[in-house]
């Protein structure tokens, strides 16, 4: 995590720098990932929605949770896109 372990929540720069190029390396390995969310953030996500991920691993159990979207979730989604916006997020 990009955070210090002593809660006063400072950015790790050598960390940042780590995430992005792990960030590159995903959406290489994983084209279709960013678009989808791309897509669904910017008219899918509203407050009542529902995220459900589901995840199936090798031997074919699957796990399943959901979350319904809050109105303190879109703020977390719109500060998301501001990033992006702003040039924070790398692609």
């Amino acid at each position: 995590m990009a955070f210090s372990g002593n809660n006063n929540n400072k950015i790790n720069p050598i960390m940042m720098m780590k995430l992005a190029g792990r960030w590159k390396k995903f959406n290489e390995e994983h084209p279709k990932v960013v678009p989808f969310f791309r897509a669904v953030a910017g008219s899918g996500i509203q407050t009542g929605s529902i995220i459900e991920i589901k995840v199936t691993d090798p031997n074919g159990k699957e796990y399943v949770s959901n979350i319904r979207v809050t109105p303190d979730d879109m703020e977390t989604v719109e500060m998301l896109k501001n990033m992006q916006n702003d040039g924070g997020a790398n692609q």
